[in-house]
């Protein structure tokens, strides 16, 4: 104890636990010692060694004050350096924060990719369903504006043919399975026929087909010499429609409904199969109302409700009509007529719910009477049979359409068409000169 005390060395741990107070004690004693010690080994020297000795002890209890005090300065508690065992802890615990936070990190910035992707997911669905609902609010409002006779934005009538080839007009020759003749007799004169017909399609856009449904055997015989001719010229169009005189009406709409799926054009025109047509005069006519989205274009009349059963034209439904004697609002005779593209589109849409009258024209006229349409009764399209439409063709007049009306059609349409192509037919280049 008494050489520790002399070096002047205390033992790190005994100074790292003393306090200042504590310190300057432990140098005073070991002064004391110190000069104890030099009193016992100068055993009764003379004064002058004893003066060096209180000296010595005094200048060791000053250096002593300024070193502990001054230059020996404790560390800090977390500097002090721990037991191995406690060290090796002490690394672990700060190796495994940082691997936690480490791990903490990574899985934070992968919850941030989840969370980004999610979102991501999320507008794409979004953006899916806005598109879906866009479509269905514009197929609704198409709908709407045909119930109620709004206009339709031109911007959805654009993009509802997008990819479709527009045409002008598609002309439904209306015929039965024993009108084979007038058939031929069509092709012979007004009609073009093979190469000619494809080119006016291409160069046109004018389709012409004879309109034609099934028997009620379906595959039978009738149906059998349709498929023939048609494999032999290809100017037909077949309905999903049992063919029947009492049936016109049905087979009007059904007409107007396939046609329209199949071609997308400015108007759908129905004319019969004893009626002739100059093909340039009616595009001609037919496209100077080619900007309004809702047009019937016919000869108008109203005729006389027939409630007598032993008329041709008798209306089973007369007393829809009001008394006796009433006429039938207006309506194109049945002829021939045209109507807009959104016309046709409305009755595809309503075929299932449109009312069957038993004349077709009247049919048509009640489907459109209460929206909002422009009627143009234009009477190009009903001239008579020469001498009519010859002197209008003389006076520069040419007519659209010519027929008898005491036999609503061209009278033995077979033979004397003939004579009414002859002498009352456009110019023969008239249809390839024509700018629609």
């Amino acid at each position: 104890m008494a050489s520790s005390l002399l070096l002047g060395r205390p033992c790190p741990a005994a100074a790292a636990a003393a306090g200042p107070e504590r310190r300057r004690r432990w140098w005073w004693l070991a002064a004391a010692a110190a000069a104890d010690m030099g009193w016992r080994r100068g055993g009764g020297a003379d004064g002058v060694a004893r003066r060096w000795v209180l000296l010595l002890c005094v200048g060791s209890f000053c250096l002593g004050l300024l070193f502990t005090d001054r230059m020996w300065t404790l560390p800090e508690a977390d500097e002090v350096e721990v037991p191995n065992l406690r060290r090796g802890e002490e690394a672990e615990r700060k190796t495994g924060d940082c691997n936690v936070r480490k791990v903490q990190g990574n899985q934070d910035y992968n919850d941030m990719l989840r969370i980004s992707d999610t979102h991501h997911n999320s507008q794409t669905l979004d953006k899916t369903i806005e598109n879906l609902e866009t479509e269905l609010s514009a197929a609704r409002t198409l709908q709407d504006s045909f119930l109620n006779g709004s206009p339709v934005q031109e911007d959805y009538k654009a993009s509802e043919s997008t990819g479709r080839r527009k045409y002008l007009m598609v002309i439904g020759i209306n015929t039965a399975f024993s009108s084979r003749k007038r058939r031929d007799s069509i092709r012979n004169t007004w009609m073009p026929k093979g190469e000619i017909r494809k080119k006016l399609e291409e160069e046109k856009g004018i389709i012409i087909r004879f309109v034609i449904g099934h028997s009620a055997i379906s595959g039978g015989i009738v149906d059998r010499a349709i498929q023939a001719e048609d494999k032999k010229h290809g100017d037909f169009m077949r309905l999903d429609h049992v063919e029947g005189y009492l049936e016109l009406s049905g087979k009007t709409r059904t007409y107007f409904a396939t046609a329209v799926a199949l071609w997308d054009a400015n108007f759908y025109v129905k004319v019969d199969d004893d009626v002739h047509v100059n093909i340039a005069t009616l595009g001609n006519i037919l496209s100077k109302h080619i900007s309004k989205p809702r047009v019937y274009i016919g000869c108008m009349k109203s005729g006389p409700v027939l409630s007598d059963k032993d008329v041709r034209y008798y209306e089973p439904e007369h007393w829809k009509f009001g008394e006796v004697g009433n006429k039938y609002f207006w309506h194109a005779t049945g002829q021939l007529y045209a109507i807009s593209k959104d016309l046709a589109d409305y009755i595809s849409l309503n075929k299932h719910v449109l009312h069957k009258y038993i004349n077709e024209d009247v049919s048509l006229g009640a489907w459109l009477i209460g929206l909002d349409v422009e009627h143009i009764d234009d009477r190009r399209l009903c001239c008579g049979t020469p001498p009519d439409c010859e002197w209008k063709a003389q006076a520069g007049n040419t007519c659209a359409a010519s027929f008898d009306w005491k036999c609503s059609g061209i009278c033995n349409s077979v033979q004397n068409i003939w004579v009414v192509h002859k002498k009352c037919s456009e110019d023969e280049k008239a249809l390839l000169t024509a700018s629609f």
